[in-house]
């Protein structure tokens, strides 16, 4: 089960897909971040659900909320996908200890051994606004995000 609203966001320190570190407490006091999680870069549903994410940039920079898609993909991996996709959001490695971040938020599948579609809207105090995920094999609608960003407002 995942985390829900209330629980305090675990801390995470993931290369992103150029190696630099990013934080969540770097990020405390300062503002609201969106953590989706994905299974793996390349496949079908993840790379439809990058490029509807990619576009609605716009929509998270309104809320003034970051958005930071992790999987455990290598940094390699992510890059790769990144340039091939075309997109500029912020990709993050949760590759080694494989699935720790994903684990801590409850979003791992450990019969599968990769995150599920999960995604929190963290306060930029640390606590969680809002979670959700979708059903295997489905895409989470941008619609879900909307709902999320309210949350931190």
């Amino acid at each position: 089960m995942i985390l829900g609203p209330g629980a305090v966001a675990p801390d995470f320190a993931l290369p992103d897909l150029h190696g630099a570190p990013q934080r969540l407490a770097d990020r405390r006091g300062v503002r609201p971040v969106v953590l989706a999680f994905v299974p793996f870069a390349f496949s079908r549903i993840c790379t439809r659900e990058l490029a509807e994410l990619d576009g609605a940039r716009p929509v998270f920079d309104a809320a003034g909320a970051e958005l930071l898609v992790a999987s455990v993909d290598s940094k390699h991996a992510l890059r790769a996908w990144a340039e091939e996709q075309g997109v500029g959001l912020a990709l993050l490695s949760d590759f080694w200890p494989h699935g720790a971040t994903a684990r801590a938020y409850g979003a791992f599948d450990e019969r599968a051994g990769y995150a599920r579609r999960a995604s929190f809207a963290i306060g930029a105090d640390g606590v969680i606004r809002s979670s959700f995920e979708a059903a295997p094999g489905e895409a989470r609608p941008l619609d879900a995000y909307r709902g999320a960003l309210d949350s931190l407002g």
